[in-house]
């Protein structure tokens, strides 16, 4: 689609499964049930949506999805499906890993960094996009190299070890940075204390990439805040605000993980908001 000069391709490295109760935090079973039905595992079904965003300058790619280094025992208890893997859909848009200038990495979470890299012919891990420039948070990588108990299973090392080259690294540690005309990163906290969203301007329009702090349309309800996520009352402060933004200036909303919701604007009922979609394929 089009906003403004750039474009915007709905890229995707396919999808994989969840816990419902860890997904939907405290809200109970009985709510969350009625949006997104549970498998035999009480796991839910989300997407991996890494958006291409193609400017005057850069083809920048959003997010890396999960990646295809994991073993047949990963792939079966995070029920991955591949179709289509992150490759195969920007090739489907006429791109390869060649064309890709800048990524953006949100924040590092396996399902956020995984497609960051990948196997050579020797059986090698390296980056998956050689002449891109890979923009992350510092903060984050210093948490991601020295995980706790509690964050270490959300890390895998070979996702950003390998891109630790000065060619290939950018950390940022500014609230807000501008990695090309109209296309910025925001510091937004809560999910990881350095998670980062992404907002694209041209022309008057304004989209906006939520990562984490609303991964799924159901999300966009205040209580509906992931037990993945590290800050949860910063979740809720930062979701309040940038959705009261994003409604009053009429943001195109973009989504991560909603199975069924790529993009939308919000409207509001009863004083909750609610998604009017716009259709991408």
């Amino acid at each position: 689609m089009k906003l403004g000069k750039f474009e915007i391709y709905p890229v995707t490295d396919g999808s994989f499964c969840l816990d419902g109760g860890a997904v939907f935090g405290i809200v109970p079973k009985v709510l969350w049930e009625k949006i997104y039905q549970p498998d035999e595992r009480n796991r839910i079904q989300l997407s991996l949506h890494c958006p291409l965003i193609v400017t005057k300058k850069y083809n920048i790619l959003i997010d890396t999805g999960i990646g295809i280094k994991h073993d047949e025992k990963f792939c079966k208890m995070y029920g991955i499906d591949k179709k289509p893997n992150l490759l195969e859909s920007l090739c489907r848009f006429g791109y390869q890993p060649k064309n890709i200038d800048l990524v953006i990495n949100t924040h590092l979470h396996l399902d956020h960094a995984g497609g960051n890299t990948t196997f050579n012919e020797r059986g090698e891990i390296v980056p998956s996009f050689p002449k891109a420039k890979y923009f992350i948070q510092k903060g984050e990588l210093e948490v991601a190299l020295n995980p706790n108990e509690r964050t270490r299973g959300s890390y895998v090392t070979e996702d950003f070890l390998p891109i630790g080259d000065p060619k290939y690294l950018c950390l940022i540690e500014d609230e807000i940075t501008e990695v090309d005309k109209g296309v910025s990163v925001l510091k937004i906290g809560g999910h990881t204390r350095y998670h980062q969203c992404v907002k694209i301007e041209s022309e008057g329009q304004v989209a906006f990439f939520l990562a984490d702090l609303v991964p799924t349309v159901a999300h966009l309800l205040y209580p509906y805040i992931a037990g993945y996520d590290l800050f949860p009352l910063e979740t809720l402060e930062n979701k309040k605000k940038i959705l009261k933004q994003a409604f009053e200036e009429r943001w195109l909303l973009i989504f991560q993980h909603d199975p069924k919701v790529r993009m939308g604007y919000l409207r509001k009922r009863d004083e909750r908001f609610e998604i009017d979609e716009v259709k991408v394929y």
